[in-house]
């Protein structure tokens, strides 16, 4: 189970309340007892009120200064705890630290914080927490990130800053640190049993595994949706600018209150100027907005979500933390959708709830449910069908060579075994050459890519992790860029992430989920997927910049005419080949539709088809691969 893994006892279910309304409240063995939580069926009980529940408004001198003002920047947060707290109740927290309450908002509602009678105090809390988990014995805390809502400095996108934000909070919990309220009275947590999690989507996402690896002491565990865990890698990929334009300068003025963007735009000019939009190269500024290295100091346990087909935070993010996560041994479980960027709440609501709950309960309230003895793996197969494995990648994955071959007047092929005779084929790089063109009519010759095409399979193929590309090649320029594009041609229903909604459709019914109060009722959308029906499904891709082919710290440019070994990964998948569908694997130079800057050499482009090849993380390896006809 991890480094970090326990058991409890067999459950006790406490029911107080219920015993002191049975004996009456004089009867004295009872008088004086502590409201405590109530576990049935192995979760905790909505026992207590949410309309009656205290709400708060604290504010923590932080250790830093991001605007450079002089002084300490103040983080802002909003408090929701059961009122039995004020009687001896102590309860865990679930903390979502965001940048969006007061600018986008949060989940498929758009709800925002809203003091609606201008009492300092939150009426409209966003989400579902606040609803769900306060009658069952947590409180919520949801924090403005530096710089955003009511929190001073300015936002810097991942720096530092960003992510130390959430500490302080947790600090305050555990007794480390002075939070005040509005009339500056110093506020202690003495209600707090010491554990905390932090959950949320995106941003939110990204500063739960920021505060993570900062290993602070009562942080217990942390559940990151669709976050970046690898800065770089949002607006960058292997030394190509995905994201050009100064993304993080960008950014940081979205999340930024509009009465404050001008006050920050130093700050701005600051992220702008380092952020090497110039080169694409990895540097400094990117190690400061890295999770990934450091993962070893995370001593929470972990429950990551993410669509392996988000196009916006991509699943290379959710791989490169997980992998790291079990080269540490951490706890940790996962959820892979189907869909783009969106919340399980939207995607699998029910099970979703059901399971949060759950975890919540064993690392927060340590009740001894079971969820740690399930597979630790989800992954939803077509739309609303999900497998579940004791890890991933799926077990019995092994790295699979499938090799180049030639092609003649048509696509090229496939194959478990390389060429004889040395074969070398080419193409011009398109700067403008668009995704569809790329892909479609695989078995016409274009001068623009290359295409390789298996035959029919004879029985499924399942990969489950990262394919990579490894081909030797030249160039006529001094530098290029390289793409790959992995395809499956045949013709099934699937989820339509690329659609509007990214693979879900949002209804005009509600339905609710926990308590209400006069301001906020605890009802969302209903959702459900969007299916189409296709010839095809473009699996994973990836790009590089050939000049970055030894590292992304460094451009070597080519030398015109040398050969040269060039790597890069695709983005993770799971993802199951069907029978008499073909795996199609398409090489070009630039990607426009994958990247904000191209090269603009339309470098001719010679692959020698010998030691060319893609590994696909195929499970049962090579005689799978056998199996199905490679």
């Amino acid at each position: 189970m991890g480094r970090i893994g326990r058991s409890w006892g067999a459950a006790t279910v406490v029911l107080p309340l219920a015993v002191v309304a049975m004996f009456g409240a004089s009867s004295p063995a009872y008088a004086q007892q502590a409201p405590t939580i109530v576990v049935a069926d192995g979760v905790t009980q909505p026992v207590f009120g949410y309309a009656d529940a205290i709400r708060e408004k604290l504010f923590i001198d932080s250790t830093f200064d991001s605007d450079g003002d002089g002084l300490r920047d103040i983080i802002a947060f909003d408090v929701i705890r059961p009122r039995a707290t004020e009687d001896g109740l102590r309860v865990p927290v679930i903390m979502d630290a965001s940048p969006y309450y007061t600018t986008l908002c949060r989940g498929n509602d758009s709800q925002c914080k809203q003091d609606l009678d201008g009492d300092g105090l939150l009426d409209q809390w966003p989400l579902f927490y606040d609803n769900y988990f306060v009658p069952r014995g947590y409180a919520i805390i949801l924090l403005d990130m530096v710089g955003t809502g009511g929190s001073t400095g300015c936002p810097t996108t991942n720096a530092n800053q960003d992510n130390l934000s959430a500490k302080q909070a947790v600090n305050w919990l555990n007794g480390r640190a002075v939070a005040r309220n509005a009339a500056g009275e110093e506020v202690v947590a003495d209600w707090h049993n010491g554990h905390t999690g932090m959950v949320g989507k995106s941003y939110d996402g990204s500063l739960a595994m920021a505060t993570a690896v900062t290993g602070v002491k009562g942080l217990t565990t942390i559940v990151p949706i669709s976050g970046p865990a690898e800065y770089y890698d949002y607006v960058r990929s292997n030394g190509v600018v995905t994201r050009g334009n100064s993304y993080p300068s960008y950014l940081a003025n979205v999340v930024t209150n509009p009465d404050r963007r001008a006050y920050c735009q130093p700050v701005r000019d600051d992220l702008a100027a380092n952020d090497g939009d110039e080169h694409g190269d990895y540097t400094a500024f990117w190690n400061e907005r890295s999770y990934v290295k450091k993962v070893g100091k995370i001593t929470a346990s972990v429950f990551l979500v993410h669509g392996i087909n988000d196009d916006n935070v991509r699943a290379d993010h959710m791989s490169k933390f997980w992998y790291a996560l079990a080269e540490h041994d951490v706890t940790r479980k996962l959820w892979i959708t189907q869909t783009g960027h969106v919340d399980p709440f939207d995607f699998r609501r029910a099970e979703w709830v059901a399971t949060l709950h759950r975890w919540f309960d064993y690392w927060l309230h340590q009740v001894p449910n079971g969820i740690m003895d399930e597979p630790r793996v989800d992954v939803e197969r077509a739309a609303d069908v999900w497998q579940t494995y004791a890890d991933w990648p799926v077990p019995g994955m092994a790295e699979t060579e499938v090799f180049l071959q030639p092609g003649a007047e048509s696509a090229g092929g496939l194959g478990l075994v390389p060429v004889a005779d040395p074969v070398a084929e080419s193409f011009q790089d398109n700067p403008s050459q668009s995704q569809n063109t790329m892909i479609l009519n695989p078995d016409a010759v274009q001068p623009n890519r290359l295409v390789y095409l298996s035959a029919p399979l004879a029985a499924p193929l399942h990969i489950s992790g990262t394919p990579q590309i490894r081909i030797r090649a030249s160039a006529d320029q001094t530098d290029t860029h390289l793409g790959a594009i992995l395809v499956d041609y045949g013709t099934a229903e699937r989820v339509a992430h690329r659609a509007s909604g990214e693979g879900i459709i949002t209804l005009p019914t509600e339905d609710c989920w926990g308590e209400a109060s006069a301001t906020d009722d605890g009802c969302f959308r209903q959702t459900e997927k969007r299916v189409a029906t296709a010839d095809y499904e473009l699996v994973s891709k990836g790009i590089m910049d050939a000049s970055n082919r030894q590292s992304i710290r460094v451009d070597v440019p080519l030398e015109p005419g040398t050969k040269y070994n060039f790597t890069f990964p695709l983005l993770p998948e799971d993802y199951v080949f069907q029978p008499g569908h073909r795996i199609g694997v398409i090489l070009v130079a630039s990607y426009p539709q994958y990247s904000s800057q191209t090269v603009q050499t339309r470098a001719n482009i010679d692959v020698a088809l010998k030691t060319s090849r893609i590994v696909l993380p195929v499970v049962g390896g090579t005689a799978a691969a056998h199996a199905a006809g490679l």
